[in-house]
């Protein structure tokens, strides 16, 4: 077996192992397809801008009914934030398999995951961790096989016979060389080389023409200080597997902020449609007093002025009910752009109005929780708070990779070395170093048999360690000052106690977030029971002025303006209630109980598949 031949069998062999456990079970294509999948990328599935079938299970007549729960169930399948925000642990999951390799993750892998959120429902709390650890060189853990494969013809012009017994040197080479490295999370590496030549020249000064040889070699190093040991080589993988979690937790926060927010959009559009409501009732009774003077004044019981005063005041009416309606139209476009991926450039959504089906409820008795107890929720369930507790783990661990930077570089390293020689007794004649004398004829006597045969006979060798080399020493490289190194550590300590007072501040932060929210929760509260008591009093009063209106007691003046109180004190009824509302929603919020107050599942909001069905519309009278 020749160089050439024993190369094409050893590739074969080390392309084909990794796939023969796949070929048992699926055939040709199984291992073809394990063989190439390294060297493949994966196409990433294109935006999808398509919404869910909720949204035409909720349009009817051209109007879309909507419940609360068919409004936060339509933004967790189509709201565009909380679908930018599902690429981020897909993101963090290829960083990790970046990071097992040994590479450096190319987003904060050093100190953590930068998060931002969009979308609303509250002041929103990050604290991003130093990028500490990131000057220490990581180790390529994956292993790469190398292979070096030519053949060369050489002339070398010689000054002098005497060495080559010839003027010109002709020498054919052809190499073989195959090597495989590893490095490992010790802080060890290793590597295997194969190494085959082939040598035919036209000296007749050799012995073996043309000659084999055949060395094998393993080299391992191993670092004793500076990248010594798992918890510096693994602080990259540890921090990319923070980093999924903290990316699952953005996400989660983004859930919570686009549900909050979202929720506070459907109040509003409730409260929205209640003010046209009063602005309506308003105008109808103003356009009843008009009506009525009118006829008072043809019958000669009413000065001509009271009809112009009271059509002044159905203008002023109808000019509410303009705004009010034009607000409403507003407000539903806001709700329809956070509820569909293509906004209100959806078919069909643009012109549809919205009817909410839920109306805004007052319990009768608050449920009181201590203040104490809020603030553990919100300690707990917040999600950006365990995210900074994450990302501060992710610096820390970091740091080390920075501290190890300190120590020198000492590293132990071993060589060892099998050769193998063999060829054919050379068949030129020898040169006779006396000019015009005969060549010599070789004596193959002098010749050691040993190394007489093909390769085979230099690859025994090789496996019979006849001509072993060894080598071993340590290598020493020691910064007399290393005032950059420390200059490093002491700077992003600095930094990472900066972050652990960030992170305090954040706790402090929800601490205020949670006690405000109780208490303009109580305010709201409090607000909306003296609102309903100013209308049931501006009612009576409207009553008791009509009364007196039309026994003579009273002025068209003062009708107005009770009139005018009664629709303010309503309008006031309706602003108090969605305030109330809007506190609730920013005292779940604040506390992290969004997704378990409106029975969210974060896997489903995950998938952007809702299991819960469309509400029923209700039946149109």
């Amino acid at each position: 077996m020749n160089a050439k031949q024993l190369t094409s069998l050893l590739c074969s062999i080390v392309i084909l192992t990794p796939a023969m456990s796949a070929q048992s079970r699926t055939g040709v294509s199984g291992w073809w397809n394990n063989i190439r999948e390294p060297y493949s990328w994966k196409e990433v599935a294109p935006i999808h801008l398509g919404n869910s079938s909720r949204l035409d299970q909720l349009m009817r007549a051209g109007k879309l009914y909507l419940s609360l729960q068919d409004t936060i169930s339509l933004a967790l399948e189509n709201n565009l934030d909380i679908e930018l925000q599902r690429y981020g642990p897909r993101i963090s999951e290829v960083e990790f398999q970046r990071n097992s390799a040994g590479g450096v993750a190319r987003i904060g892998s050093g100190g953590g995951v930068s998060t931002t959120t969009t979308g609303g429902g509250g002041s929103q709390l990050f604290v991003v961790a130093p990028q500490t650890g990131q000057g220490l060189q990581t180790l390529n853990l994956d292993p790469i096989l190398t292979g070096t494969m030519g053949w060369a013809h050489q002339t070398q012009p010689q000054t002098s016979p005497f060495v080559t017994g010839t003027s010109s040197l002709i020498a054919q080479r052809t190499t073989a060389n195959y090597g495989i490295s590893k490095n490992f999370l010790t802080g060890t590496s290793a590597t295997i080389g194969f190494n085959n030549n082939l040598l035919n020249q036209n000296s007749g000064r050799n012995d073996f023409n043309p000659s084999k040889s055949v060395n094998s070699t393993l080299s391992v190093t191993q670092k004793l200080m500076e990248g010594f040991g798992r918890a510096v080589n693994t602080r990259h993988i540890k921090i990319s597997k923070n980093n999924i979690k903290v990316s699952e937790l953005v996400f989660q926060q983004q859930v919570i902020t686009t549900v909050s927010g979202v929720i506070s959009l459907y109040w509003d559009l409730v409260s929205a449609n209640e003010d046209v409501r009063v602005k309506l009732q308003a105008l109808a009774l103003n356009q009843k007093l008009y009506d009525d003077n009118k006829k008072q004044v043809e019958i000669g019981t009413l000065a001509p002025i009271e009809i112009i005063r009271a059509e002044a005041e159905v203008a002023r009416s109808q000019q509410d009910l303009t705004i009010s309606e034009t607000n409403l139209l507003q407000q539903e476009t806001v709700l329809k752009n956070a509820l569909s991926r293509t906004g209100v450039a959806t078919p069909g959504l643009s012109e549809a109005h919205i009817i909410p089906t839920d109306k805004i409820r007052m319990p009768d008795i608050e449920a009181v929780e201590p203040i104490q107890d809020l603030v553990g929720k919100a300690a707990s369930g917040r999600p950006e708070l365990e995210q900074s507790r994450i990302n501060l783990e992710s610096a820390r661990l970091g740091l080390k990779g920075t501290k190890s930077l300190l120590l020198p570089t000492v590293d132990a390293f071993a060589d060892f070395r099998q050769s193998g020689l063999s060829g054919l007794i050379n068949t030129q004649p020898i040169p006779n170093a006396n000019p015009g004398q005969p060549s010599l004829v070789r004596n193959t006597a002098n010749i050691d048999a040993y190394f007489l045969g093909g390769y085979g006979n230099a690859l025994a060798q090789v496996l019979r360690r006849n001509f072993p080399d060894y080598s071993v020493g340590v290598s020493l490289n020691i910064p007399l000052r290393n005032r950059a190194a420390q200059a490093d550590v002491i700077r992003d300590q600095l930094g990472l106690r900066q972050s652990e007072i960030r992170f305090q501040m954040a706790l402090n932060q929800v601490r205020v977030e949670v006690q405000n929210a109780v208490i303009s929760s109580q305010q709201a509260r409090a607000r909306y029971q003296t609102s309903v008591k100013n209308r049931v009093l501006q009612e009576q009063t409207l009553d008791a002025e009509q009364k007196k209106y039309a026994l003579g007691a009273s002025t068209i003046f003062f009708v107005i303006q009770a009139q005018r109180d009664l629709t303010a004190a309503q309008a006031s009824e309706v602003a108090s209630l969605s305030t109330y509302a809007r506190a609730r929603n920013e005292l779940e919020r604040s506390t992290g109980q969004t997704l378990t107050a409106n029975s969210i599942q974060i896997d489903e909001a995950m998938k952007g598949s809702v299991s819960r069905p469309a509400s029923a519309i209700p039946v149109i009278q």
